[in-house]
């Protein structure tokens, strides 16, 4: 494969035997992060792949990997990026080259007390897309409506969900156990 628009012709054969195939449904999701003995790298595991996620020596990090709120860029991006080549795949549309550029803000201070003002969430999340292609704007500006319309994380991230948690009491590693508590 040479280049965008090869790759764009083997997407669109991929998603349209994707969509021929029986017993389409959810798709179960999940990663299992740890955190590492004395460097408190987290370590995520997705599958069979591994990603480390670090903090800078400010948040007594190691700077090994991404933090959190830079990997939820990273993830935007990603899908924003997943979600062009799928659509410009199905309404076959060119591209020479994609770029998706994210970016967003975080305040750390949000963790301290007293700065209930602060967000403790990334906000003003913001992506550009820069893309060469031989198509008129007009095919350009639907297949952009297009990703805006279905890509999962920018929807997750513009309509959040329902995420519940629990708490689980493990034996440590020094073999003390504590019994288990939900």
């Amino acid at each position: 494969m040479s280049n965008l628009r090869e790759y764009l012709s083997q997407k669109r054969a991929a998603l349209t035997a994707r969509r021929a195939a029986p017993d389409r449904g959810p798709v179960p999701l999940r990663a299992r992060v740890t955190a590492e003995g004395r460097s408190g790298v987290r370590r995520i595991r997705i599958r069979d792949f591994q990603v480390i996620s670090d903090s800078g020596p400010d948040f007594a990090g190691y700077d090994l990997g991404p933090g959190s709120p830079e990997l939820q860029a990273g993830v935007l991006g990603s899908c924003v990026t997943h979600i062009f080549l799928i659509k410009a795949a199905e309404l076959e549309i060119p591209l020479d080259s994609l770029t998706v550029d994210v970016q967003a803000e975080y305040d750390p201070r949000a963790q301290e007390p007293g700065n209930s003002e602060v967000p403790v969430h990334p906000y003003d999340f913001r992506y550009e897309v820069q893309v060469a292609s031989p198509a008129p704007d007009e095919d350009l500006a639907r297949l952009h409506a297009e990703v805006q319309r279905v890509c999962p994380i920018l929807n997750l991230l513009r309509n959040p969900q329902k995420i519940s948690g629990s708490l689980a009491r493990v034996t440590s590693a020094d073999g003390d156990e504590r019994g288990r508590a939900a």
